[in-house]
């Protein structure tokens, strides 16, 4: 899996009592990787693309400890009309330590109600990562 990584420094705040990562630091890992997807892939920063989070489902493997190397890896397997369901890995010193989905939903800046992802964002998103187009044809 993973078409795009992402590496995350596991700071000392991030070690909750039990001496590793704490369970809701992988969810800030996860969007620490969700914005450098967006920064590389749509070349826009996150503040300038009309989505919120719908939804964040992460299933824990193992512990992430201090001394760590932490990757994200992530992969959209589809897109939605309005909709962009994201899958995450998180690779601790390269061995799955958990995976993540996450739903993004386009939303229009003046109504806030779901939207048609922008053109030139699908176009990005399908060509980066082999998807076919709206047309039923390979990205180019």
């Amino acid at each position: 899996m993973g078409s795009f990584s992402s590496d995350i420094q596991v700071r000392f705040r991030d070690i909750d009592a039990m001496g590793h990562v704490n369970n809701a630091v992988y969810a800030t890992y996860v969007e620490q990787a969700r914005t450098e997807y967006f920064a590389e892939v749509l070349e826009e920063g996150l503040d300038a693309v009309p989505s919120v989070l719908a939804s964040l489902e992460l299933s824990y493997e193992r512990p992430v400890l201090l001394e760590e190397s932490v990757t994200v890896e992530i992969t959209v397997p589809e897109m939605g009309r309005s909709s962009l369901p994201m899958k995450y890995e998180v690779l601790a010193d390269g061995e799955r330590a958990a995976t993540a989905k996450s739903v993004q939903v386009f939303l229009d800046p003046e109504t806030e109600t779901p939207f048609p992802i922008p053109e030139r964002f699908r176009e990005r998103i399908a060509e980066f990562e082999g998807l076919e187009d709206a047309a039923g044809g390979q990205a180019h």
